[in-house]
């Protein structure tokens, strides 16, 4: 059993803990509430206590023959702050220590994730900017709050992130071997394009998201800074991403190659819609008389990762997708060579197969010959394999401009 430890601020999204505590003890992680004096103003030590079946303080002179200030942290194998407050933030980027969780905090030799919640002009602070840039240099988690509601009427960047999310978010840390993906910028496409025909009705295609999602959250754990770009997806926002909504082929295009321009890596798990209408009517389409609809004609999208493999640099690593009906593998493996990729990942799909479910059956195809068929996994777990391949060609530098030799290349990670 992992053993958690749960910091709780004293801010509004407190009642959120309850959320994320219930989480972690029904997944089998044993957690400790640490709760600062002002998060009791909010929800009271009872309903920690009974929710982590465990005590609940916020003194270090409680059970003191314990030293509790010393074991809790020493103990933990994890410890979450969530909601992270701009105090808490100023305490542990400064070392100061006046209650059991700032105590803990200075214990712990464990990986440390903060998830704060604020004002967006708290959060925008130069003082807590600061704070935060010290934490993450000492190796600390600060994710990213949300954009939302906040108190009141005001709405902006500060929002706690989803309880599920955070959930997620921690799990993936605490099964990230290392922080292999430190330092590095990753960018991962999601969801499907939507390619309007008239102003109600648009071209798409059944892609959720949830693999682009998924490997988000794997590159976030791993110590990655991520930018997800994200098309027609309702899902919760990865905690910790920087997120940029597109809609059409052309807006996915641009946001990509904007952010490949300073990516180590770029993984293209959205499905953007290979055609587009050739025009767009400005009003609702209407059925005619005869019942027979106008001909719609089609030009063809763009190749994103096509543009992408062509501009690629030295040291960069292109992840490219194919999501195939029938004869998979030889579909993947032409579009591996056409669009310069390093790796393709390669699936069936269909109706009520992949799109939308929690699962993933694919093969990994490298362009150095590699092949990787994986079983079928949850797509978190899809994700971190992904991953896995792509430490290995950033550590070897694998990435080039330029065609690769795929004559030469034997596979290495055949099953």
């Amino acid at each position: 059993m992992t053993e958690v430890v749960l910091g709780v601020c004293g801010g509004i999204a407190a009642y959120k803990a309850c959320e994320l505590l219930r989480l972690f003890t029904e997944s089998g992680h044993g957690v400790r509430v640490v709760p600062t004096a002002s998060a009791l103003q909010f929800v009271g030590a009872p309903t920690w206590a009974a929710l982590s079946g465990r005590p609940v303080t916020t003194e270090v002179w409680d059970d003191v023959h314990e030293v509790p200030h010393v074991r809790i942290g020493r103990a933990a194998e994890l410890v979450v702050v969530a909601p992270a407050t701009a105090d808490i933030l100023a305490k542990a980027a400064h070392g100061i220590a006046d209650d059991l969780l700032t105590n803990t905090l200075l214990t712990a030799t464990c990986p440390v994730v903060y998830a704060p919640a604020m004002h967006t002009e708290m959060w925008e602070n130069a003082a807590t900017r600061a704070n935060v840039a010290t934490l993450r240099s000492r190796g600390a988690i600060v994710i990213e709050p949300a954009v939302g509601r906040l108190t009141g009427k005001d709405t902006g960047k500060g929002r706690l992130p989803d309880p599920a999310e955070i959930f997620s978010y921690a799990v993936r840390v605490l099964r990230a071997a290392a922080q292999d993906l430190a330092g590095r910028h990753v960018v991962v496409t999601a969801g499907g394009t939507r390619e309007p025909l008239d102003p109600v009705r648009f071209l798409g295609n059944r892609s959720s998201g949830k693999q682009g999602y998924a490997l988000a959250r794997a590159a976030l754990a791993r110590g990655a800074k991520v930018t997800l770009i994200a098309a027609n997806v309702a899902l919760p926002d990865p905690a910790g991403a920087d997120l940029i909504q597109v809609g059409t082929t052309e807006e996915l295009r641009k946001a990509t190659v904007d952010a490949a321009a300073s990516a180590d890596v770029v993984v293209m798990a959205a499905a953007p819609a290979d055609f587009r209408p050739a025009t767009v009517a400005e009003q609702k389409i209407k059925k005619t008389d005869d019942g027979l609809p106008a001909p719609i004609v089609l030009v063809t999208n763009p190749d994103i990762a096509a543009e992408l493999g062509a501009a690629k640099r030295p040291g960069q690593v292109l992840v490219a997708f194919a999501a195939e009906t029938h004869d998979a593998l030889e579909h993947a493996r032409a579009k591996l060579r056409k669009k310069r990729a390093d790796l393709i990942v390669v699936n069936e799909v269909g109706v009520d197969r992949v799109f939308g479910q929690d699962r993933n059956t694919v093969t990994v195809l490298g362009a150095d010959g590699s092949t990787d068929e994986l079983e079928e996994l949850s797509k978190d777990d899809v994700a971190d394999r992904i991953f896995d391949h792509v430490v290995v060609r950033l550590d070897a530098q694998v990435g080039h401009v330029g065609h690769p030799d795929y004559t030469s290349a034997k596979p290495v990670f055949d099953n």
